[in-house]
């Protein structure tokens, strides 16, 4: 009976010895054992409490010869307040608005008003009956508009907004797209 209970107390420390070795020592593959080597039990545990380096010098900025930073002169400039005003109003204040914004000066906008008066009279549900064209702008098919935003049918600045930016790609300015309807009879 003794002989039993040694033999279950060595199976249980070499099933535990096993564990902690790992599994190609546990099957039986052939190791060299190095006695001077810690045990993997003490290398998990030298692992576990090994610090990090100090990274704070990654803080700071760089101070060497091949990385001297020179200082950068900003130039004066107003804020967004003093020169944009806000998009409320007629849609001809909220169009002239949008219209400097982009910068272009006051005799495009003078072409543009005549442009849009002539096509829609600034109306926002202005529709072509017999073009089907829509909108401030009379965007024809009407649908265009939806790039500019999902409310193309009802918001002007929605309308204007895809205005001025079908003149600027197709025309460059107003005044080429004024130019263009008063010869052709459209833009």
């Amino acid at each position: 009976m003794i002989r039993g209970v040694t033999a279950g107390i060595l199976g249980t420390a070499t099933m535990a010895a096993a564990a902690v070795v790992g599994p190609t020592i546990a099957n039986g593959a052939e190791t060299r054992p190095d006695h001077n080597a810690p045990s993997p039990a003490a290398q998990q545990v030298a692992v576990m409490h090994r610090t990090l380096p100090d990274a704070r010098f990654l803080l700071r900025p760089m101070r060497s010869a091949r990385h001297h930073h020179k200082a950068r002169h900003h130039q004066a400039r107003a804020s967004r307040t003093s020169y944009r005003t806000a998009l409320t109003g007629s849609p001809q204040t909220v169009a002239h608005a949008m219209l400097l914004r982009r910068g272009w000066s006051e005799s495009e906008w003078s072409c543009l008003d005549s442009l849009w008066s002539r096509e829609s009279g600034w109306q926002t549900y202005a529709s072509n009956g017999s073009s089907g064209a829509y909108g401030i702008p009379q965007a024809l098919p009407a649908s265009k508009m939806a790039s500019a935003g999902s409310d193309w049918r009802t918001n002007p600045i929605t309308q204007i907004s895809w205005g001025l930016s079908y003149i600027a790609g197709s025309y460059g300015s107003p005044c080429a797209a004024l130019s263009h309807s008063s010869s052709y009879g459209y833009y």
